[in-house]
């Protein structure tokens, strides 16, 4: 027990808090009215867990318990009367069982006594496996894995009271539209719960993320009569009073996530419509992260895992909310057993298997590894029972592939180029992460040799199908004359259109060497004749990867046209799509519906995310920044200066073009420029001049 821990902590089944709330937060959904859940199997929680802890005591303690849920006790395998609020144990070496049934919110546990206090040490299971002898002394056995635990620390804030921060708000502006029905502006976007004081009578509310949107009674995707029940996204909203109704005024409670400004991201530079961007991109991040993070905050409200490795990666660099990022992971995987593909699309399994080893090298927190490996092996198993004969990932009847919206002509059948470099990365993700296990192990003295021979098996096994895989995907593939990647096998038969995705894949999951990334960006990636990317989703990956082969001046141009074009068609948060040659109301729609595009949603923030990395040039080079790099490019820029938060602090870099300077509070860096490099220390400047 942690002697300076100076009260007990809530603790639960690992997963279960994440699955409860996610099932709250994924149908909180509507259209129109009408309730919509997700696509895909919701789990729950497990109704009853045992929580039990060994422990020695020099004098007896009494303690006090807190539940959610009903529960019962056991000292030292006797069961105990009652359900008690207080309880005293002997002095002495004993060992506490606490059995928790709630059908309603997980069962969660909160103990505080003097050295007696609930929290990760404790050990969780589901399994009931219990028996009783004749002396009433009860006796068990099942598979025990450290309790959950996160900052509910007082016994009357447990899990199931979790909640976002609210903060009153008024509207800018209002405008009469008819004799009862009034439109009210709230500046820009923004998300949640309307308040009509004073209400008297029957009011319909139109809420829009536009104008149109929220005039257009008979096609706005939200709407409430009387007042809101549930969070919305809206910039403006129209109400029409029934006959004889009144109310006072109308404000809202605008919902959000708290953070640290201190330690968040920043960015500024010479150039004020990139800072604009900047800090659009990052209101985008604030408004899609809330319990989760969320796609769009008006349509979806889900956590997609393509949406969501995005949102892990710009979040590095913005807020470093990695609970927020735990919690989706958590939250997306789900149960066993494994039924279908997460969010029942192929490519986002594989994304999910990714953001784990992102999530451990930005963080070194390898115990979530650990409590993720098992739920990794199971969802592993799937994919590998469902690839065909030449061990490739092919979708079946029941899997979705996605890829991205094209305005394209681009068929998904057969054997995707694409969908088997992101597997290539998942099975490599799987070695890597049994290897860090492997390693873990010998760093304690709590694991055995059969445990760490498994890990040493499991990353053998997982690197050699990750070989196996990434020679098929280039002898299949791969056009020796076009110097490019194919993109599908459809019928036996090589379907030769050639488009971006497995291309800028190739170069950013580390297929092609570095001869051929050349080759690639020369055939597809600075090829006008190649259709182009026209969603921020793959925006993303593309201006990475042009990032990453060094064309950061023309990623600042595109940004510019790009993101700039949206803030010049109003935009106040960033849309899930931007057609640079569509007008007016031609924006608002998607999906068949004239306001079905989010006009907020998280993969619309990606400059955050190349700026931090690619022109501020920060990233980790070993686990939770233990090392990193800074490589600054200016990419056309005069001078600019930004902050990357970390898991010690930010690491602050200034550029213009005399000079460069870091400043780091932890952590072991080195500067590059060119051919020179520069260790950084912590707690120092370090100039560099040029």
């Amino acid at each position: 027990m942690n002697e300076q821990q100076k009260c007990g902590t809530w603790i639960w089944y690992p997963g279960d808090f994440e699955v409860w709330l996610g099932n709250i937060f994924n149908n909180r959904r509507t259209e129109r009215g009408a309730m919509f859940p997700p696509f895909w199997k919701q789990d729950s929680h497990w109704v009853t867990v045992e929580f039990s802890k060994t422990f020695t005591l020099d004098r007896e303690e009494t303690i006090t318990i807190a539940c959610e849920g009903q529960f019962n006790l056991a000292l030292d395998g006797k069961l105990q009367f009652g359900q008690p609020k207080t309880f005293t144990v002997p002095r002495g070496e004993h060992k506490l069982n606490l059995k928790v049934w709630n059908q309603a919110t997980p069962p969660a546990l909160f103990i505080d006594g003097k050295t007696v206090k609930t929290d990760s040490t404790w050990l969780a299971t589901y399994e009931d496996k219990l028996w009783i002898d004749e002396n009433g002394v009860a006796h068990g056995s099942g598979i025990y894995v450290p309790a959950a635990s996160w900052c509910f620390n007082s016994s009357d804030t447990p899990p199931s009271a979790y909640h976002l921060e609210r903060e009153e708000r008024r509207p800018e502006c209002c405008y009469a539209i008819t004799t009862n029905g009034t439109l009210y502006d709230f500046g820009r976007e923004t998300f949640g719960y309307l308040k009509v004081k004073g209400l008297k009578g029957t009011i319909r509310i139109y809420y829009g993320e536009s104008r149109e949107e929220a005039l257009d009674k008979e096609h706005c995707e939200t709407l409430d009569v009387v007042n809101c029940q549930l969070s919305k996204a809206f910039r403006f909203v129209y109400i029409e009073k029934d006959e004889g109704a009144s109310y006072d005024e109308v404000l809202m409670d605008y919902e959000f996530a708290a953070f640290d400004e201190s330690r968040s991201g920043s960015f500024r530079c010479n150039d004020e419509e990139l800072n604009k961007i900047w800090d659009v991109a990052a209101y985008t991040m604030d408004l899609t992260t809330r319990e989760f993070f969320m796609d769009g905050i008006k349509r979806d409200r889900w956590t997609w895992s393509g949406d969501a490795i995005q949102s892990y990666l710009m979040n590095y660099y913005l807020r470093f909310d990695t609970e927020c990022v735990k919690r989706t992971i958590r939250q997306l995987r789900g149960k066993d057993p494994v039924t279908a593909h997460i969010n029942t699309i192929m490519d986002y399994t594989f994304y999910w298997f990714k953001s784990v080893l992102d999530y451990y090298q930005y963080t070194g927190d390898k115990a979530f590894v650990r409590e993720m490996w098992p739920r990794m092996e199971t969802m592993m198993d799937y994919v590998l029972k469902r690839t065909n004969n030449e061990g490739m990932a092919e979708g079946q009847p029941d899997d979705w592939i996605f890829v991205d919206w094209v305005d394209f002509p681009m068929h998904k059948r057969g054997t995707l180029c694409f969908e088997q470099i992101l597997f290539m990365k998942a099975l490599e993700t799987m070695a890597v992460c049994a290897d860090v296990l492997y390693t873990a192990c010998g760093d304690s003295a709590a694991t055995d040799d059969i445990e760490r021979t498994v890990y040493a098996l499991s990353h053998k096994k997982y690197r050699i199908l990750a070989e196996n895989l990434r020679n098929k995907i280039k002898q299949t593939f791969w056009s020796y004359d076009q110097k490019l990647y194919y993109h599908a096998i459809e019928d036996g038969q090589m379907n030769r259109q050639v488009t971006k995705f497995p291309n800028m894949f190739a170069i950013l999951y580390g297929l092609s060497y570095k001869e051929e990334q050349k080759e690639i960006m020369q055939s597809v990636m600075l090829n006008p004749a190649i259709p182009p990317i026209t969603t921020p989703y793959m925006r993303f990956y593309e201006l990475e990867t042009l990032c990453m082969m060094g064309y950061q001046t023309q990623v600042l141009g595109e940004m510019k046209d790009y993101w700039g074009g949206m803030i010049r068609e109003g935009a106040t948060s960033f849309w899930e799509k931007y057609n640079p040659e569509e007008t007016g109301v031609q924006h608002l729609a998607m999906y068949g519906r004239p306001y079905g595009k989010s006009l907020c949603h998280a993969w619309g923030a990606s400059p955050i995310y190349l700026i931090g990395k690619y022109f501020l040039g920060v990233s980790p080079t070993k686990p939770g920044y233990e090392e990193y790099e800074v490589r600054p490019v200016l990419g056309g820029l005069e001078w600019m200066q930004g902050d990357v938060p970390t898991p010690f602090g930010l690491i602050h870099v200034e550029m213009d073009s005399k000079q460069i300077k870091i400043r780091a509070t932890g952590g072991r860096g080195t500067l590059y420029y060119q051919d020179r490099q520069v260790s950084i220390e912590a707690n120092r400047d370090v100039i560099m001049q040029i």
